[in-house]
């Protein structure tokens, strides 16, 4: 099961900031810019938790909690703001909302307290930390698959190697998942850079380059296991079988 989040906040500073740190960290995350379209959105994608900031355009964070709990009372809501007044947080956690965070605050907190949250409703613990088992060809070709001792769940964007877990960015994912596909085949740089950044430009290829470079730290604890660069051409994912 994927753990789902809405962020809505109308900085678009801190709202791309904070969806890409929390999609590293492993959550499907919708960003909305403000009220409306974050109540479009809950509507859309049903999350298993929010977070809004208070103060936004056309629809405030107050307003979007109430409407988002008269649809789900039982979805969790943090919210944001800059406004510390205890006014302010009774007025938040009276709604319903299970959460008040201050700005400025460090991300790894926000991140302690949804995993506090979604530990307490029984999501985090059984999504994100099950163990991973590939029970069929058809799992693997669509969802898993089999790297050496390594288990790529693509829909959670997990890597698996024994009891160890590493989240995986959606770059990361994709450029893997290509890679599995043609496992033990070339892929072009061509290929990867249209089908993943959409342009096979010179400063696209240098990105493409260091997601390699991650993709072999990660998978670098099998020596079975190696992405091979086939000089001007592209890459490989090789796996070596030791007799």
């Amino acid at each position: 099961m994927d753990r789902s989040i809405l962020l809505v906040e109308d900085d678009p500073s801190l709202g791309m900031i904070l969806k890409e740190y929390l999609t590293i960290k492993g959550y499907n995350v919708e960003l909305a810019m403000d009220g409306e379209k974050g109540l479009h959105a809950f509507l859309k994608c049903r999350p298993h938790l929010c977070i809004i900031d208070i103060m936004m355009p056309k629809k405030d964070g107050f307003e979007l909690a109430k409407a988002i709990k008269k649809t789900d009372n039982l979805v969790p809501i943090i919210f944001l703001s800059a406004k510390s007044g205890i006014h302010d947080k009774i007025k938040g956690l009276s709604i319903g909302a299970d959460d008040y965070v201050i700005k400025p605050f460090i991300a790894e907190e926000l991140l302690l307290r949804i995993e506090a949250i979604l530990r307490r409703t029984g999501i985090a613990d059984s999504s994100f930390n099950e163990s991973y088992t590939i029970s069929s060809k058809d799992d693997i070709q669509k969802n898993k698959f089999l790297i050496g001792e390594y288990i790529f769940d693509y829909n959670l964007r997990i890597l698996q190697y024994n009891s160890s877990l590493q989240s995986l960015t959606s770059k990361e994912c994709e450029l893997l998942r290509l890679l599995c596909i043609n496992q033990n085949k070339l892929v072009t740089r061509e290929k990867a850079l249209l089908m993943i950044w959409g342009d096979n430009n010179y400063f696209n290829g240098r990105s493409m380059d260091v997601f390699i470079t991650k993709l072999r730290k990660h998978l670098k604890s099998d020596p079975s296991v190696e992405i091979v660069n086939v000089h001007g051409s592209g890459y490989k994912l090789m796996i070596h079988r030791y007799e």
